[in-house]
């Protein structure tokens, strides 16, 4: 129950640090939240393997902590003598993640994203200290949903921590709030109020597009050879499936589907905005470079990402009407096919089951548990237990439901489900405030340009980026703790309601 409290203490300092503009007490907010994180971890963990050698040998123990702290500090340095660095650092640590040993099981986790938030938190302390930190003064202010953006995102940290009181896996729970929700949120205050210019936004895209084709090779080179890098769980599904799934520097190959689909989508947005030109000729071919690795993966999800985030981009620059009937016009051969072909081909749902890799079974479970505690659920971090519990008995091999709104309904109840709901609409709000100003798809004329916000194409490749992430959550999971989902709304946000510097760029 102590841990519980703690987390609370840590998701309040939190949500101040999101509330709040760049001051001291910010500063001081990100650092406490920041701080609990491995106080949290090491008290939940403290009879482990990991933990317990690390008591064992307090020299190790010096010699670890010493060396995180060095790292922190050089960042730290980095950041404060060159401030625009920082959200190139974060865009360079996100795809890798350190393979550690947490709560018996084998856990990927994003270490060096870790050190770049320290280092961007101590830059910030560093700055405040010498009163040398920018107020944030917007040239256009949040109105009407999009307002509520950073409230919710602060209630949602702040609900899962309450949470925690009971949670049928408390252990989870904490597991997930120290290490995505706060580290995440932590970033994300960081970067909300970064001040974007088309240098700065040129120079992430060709970081992102950089490390896609690293990644991209080496999926290559997994291909060719049949030989994966890790992860012992794809490797033998290889050895009894006719395709090969490579997951590149990635542990799970739908990861790293959904990380080349994103990065597919940034660069068909600068090429639909772009003036043809050689540079239009380069960004094709890498987009398709980057197609061809995510064919490798044989990651349904990714595709369907994929697909709604060019969606997106299509309606935007050209029409969203055009792309509104196509959907209905799918919606209804859905429809028609799944009543009148399901009486001809007599639909096995086992069958479904089994082609969905076991996840019609997690969402019709998942469901049956948010009908058993429809208002609170079975608290964050619980469904595994809960659904072995409950459902599929004690051997089953599950973690979450694959499907974010049934894993947010079955552990948070209808309450989770409200904020979760709520968030998606206001992030939508903030991503598209004043666009209908610039996108001819809503109605713009073409070239149009908003010089009180920042450039149509950046803010057209956020809102995209979103949309195939959220579209990929709801078929694989992974919303507020994939670091992608929080860099593409802060960023987002930051683009709509820019702060005075950004607006001069």
């Amino acid at each position: 129950m102590i841990e519980a409290l703690v987390a609370l203490i840590a998701a309040a300092a939190l949500a101040v640090a999101i509330l709040d503009q760049p001051s001291m007490r910010r500063s001081v907010a990100m650092a406490v939240a920041g701080g609990l994180v491995p106080i949290l971890i090491a008290a939940d963990q403290w009879h482990s393997g990991p933990i317990t050698e690390l008591r064992n040998s307090p020299g190790m123990l010096a010699v670890a902590v010493l060396c995180a702290l060095a790292l922190v500090a050089l960042i730290a340095w980095v950041i404060d003598r060159w401030p625009v660095i920082f959200p190139v650092l974060v865009l360079v640590a996100l795809p890798f993640r350190i393979p550690l040993n947490v709560g018996g099981e084998d856990a990927n986790l994003l270490v060096p994203l870790y050190l770049v938030m320290g280092g961007g938190v101590l830059a910030s302390l560093v700055r405040a200290r010498r009163s040398d930190l920018l107020e944030a003064n917007p040239i256009v202010s949040p109105t009407g949903l999009a307002r509520w953006l950073k409230p919710l995102l602060a209630a949602a940290v702040v609900i899962y921590a309450l949470g925690l009181f009971y949670s049928d896996d408390r252990s989870t729970g904490l597991q997930n709030l120290c290490f995505f929700l706060i580290p995440f949120g932590v970033i994300f205050a960081l970067m909300a109020e970064v001040e974007w210019t088309k240098e700065r936004l040129r120079i992430l895209l060709g970081v992102l597009v950089g490390l896609a084709l690293i990644c991209a090779m080496v999926g290559f080179v997994e291909y060719a050879t049949r030989d994966l890098l890790w992860n012992q769980v794809v490797i033998r599904s290889n050895d009894f499936h006719v395709y090969f799934r490579v997951n590149s520097l990635f542990w799970d190959p739908n990861v790293y589907g959904r990380y080349l689909a994103l990065a597919i989508t940034m660069v068909a947005a600068a090429l639909l905005w772009a003036k043809p030109n050689r540079d239009s000729v380069i960004l094709a071919l890498i987009a398709g470079v980057l197609w061809l690795a995510l064919m490798t993966t044989y990651s349904q999800s990714s595709f369907i990402a994929l697909i709604a985030g060019l969606g997106t981009l299509i309606a935007l620059r050209w029409s969203l009407k055009w792309v509104l009937a196509g959907l209905g016009v799918l919606a209804v051969g859905v429809i028609l096919f799944g009543t009148f072909a399901g009486g001809l081909v007599k639909l096995d749902l086992g069958a479904i089951n089994k082609q969905t890799s076991g996840r019609a079974n997690l969402v019709e479970g998942g469901f049956d548990l948010f009908q058993a505690r429809p208002v609170y659920g079975y608290g964050p971090g619980s469904f595994s237990v809960a659904f072995k519990q409950e459902v599929a008995g004690p051997d089953a091999p599950v973690t979450e439901s694959h499907t974010e709104p049934i894993t947010v309904a079955a552990e948070q109840g209808l309450v989770g489900l409200a904020v979760y709901v709520a968030l998606i609409v206001s992030i939508f709000a903030a991503l598209m405030a004043g666009m209908r100003k610039v996108m001819p798809g809503l109605g713009a004329a073409p070239r149009s340009y908003d010089p009180d916000r920042g450039p149509p194409a950046a803010r057209a490749a956020m809102l995209a980026g979103f949309v195939a992430v959220l579209v990929h959550t709801l078929t694989y999971a992974g919303f507020l703790d994939d670091p992608v989902t929080w860099v593409l709304i802060a960023i987002g946000y930051s683009l709509a309601f820019p702060c005075r510097a950004t607006s001069a760029a």
